[in-house]
């Protein structure tokens, strides 16, 4: 699935291209997504409507028009966007596509259909994006993302760290990759409750958790199964990956073999040697 960092890649990949174009016309395969394609709001609020910017939010797309009305994309499992001549050959799973004034075809693609379309109205956009706004947590690459916001927020919660930094409540975009690097470089038992945690330690978890996700971004995220960023090129942070897909594998620390157990349904990879298990 892909996580913030390759949201964000996709983000930076489509911002040169798309401001100030204007959607001429939109169709859809009609296959059903995660939700109904909105497709009268489609209509009535982005037909016809200059795009004016391409934001992020967790990882959701926030594509903005000049009327006020707001694209939003979630990329789901398999989702990816991107900008082709409005001649090439539709694919199956071209589930979306906006024909812009300069005959390119922005498409969402998503093989598994696990994706989302939304549009808020130009009338209702601020308000419904403040409600948005206010069931997600805090962006890891924002000003909020400190030590001591992280320790008074997990403060007496005995869920597991690593379930803590993926709770989109808590923190936004933090998906199962990150969560295991962050921790590993942190030297952190993905099983310490997080109000354990202490302020020196959640230093670690802000300054390694910023470092991995710039360093992802860079990279142009991870390709482990199906990303692929706007340009149509895989991202190659997957070869700087620490621990995660890493069972039977030498830890780069201290040589150990990582470990893999399922933490809340999700695989989790981790030195025992470095990131000692809580005591009972």
């Amino acid at each position: 699935m892909p996580e913030l960092p390759e949201v964000e890649v996709t983000r930076r990949g489509l911002l040169p291209h798309l401001p100030q174009k204007k959607v001429i016309r939109i169709g859809w395969s009609g296959k059903r997504l995660r939700h109904p394609m909105p497709r009268a709001l489609l209509r009535a609020e982005i037909t016809g409507q200059t795009i004016m910017t391409v934001d992020r939010r967790a990882k959701y797309l926030l594509i903005r028009m000049d009327s006020g009305a707001v694209l939003v994309l979630h990329l789901g499992m398999t989702g990816r966007l991107g900008l082709f001549p409005a001649t090439t050959t539709v694919d199956r799973h071209d589930h979306l596509r906006l024909l812009l004034n300069d005959e390119m075809e922005l498409r969402f693609n998503d093989s598994r259909r696990f994706g989302s379309v939304a549009v808020w109205p130009a009338a209702r956009a601020v308000e419904l994006e403040r409600q948005f706004d206010a069931r997600l947590g805090v962006e890891p690459l924002g000003d909020q993302f400190t030590h001591a916001f992280l320790h008074a927020l997990a403060a007496g919660r005995r869920m597991p760290v690593k379930t803590f930094l993926m709770d989109s409540r808590y923190i936004v975009g933090i998906g199962n990759i990150y969560a295991n690097e962050i921790l590993f470089a942190a030297a952190l038992s993905p099983w310490r409750q997080a109000g354990s945690i202490d302020p020196v330690q959640w230093q670690a978890i802000v300054r390694h958790g910023r470092t991995i996700l710039l360093r992802a971004i860079e990279a142009g995220g991870s390709t482990i199964a199906d990303f692929i960023g706007s340009s149509g090129q895989p991202g190659y942070f997957q070869l700087q990956l620490a621990v995660y897909g890493r069972k039977g594998e030498n830890c780069p620390r201290c040589g150990c073999a990582i470990r893999k157990k399922v933490l809340a349904g999700r695989a989790t990879f981790y030195c025992r040697q470095c990131q000692p298990m809580p005591a009972d």
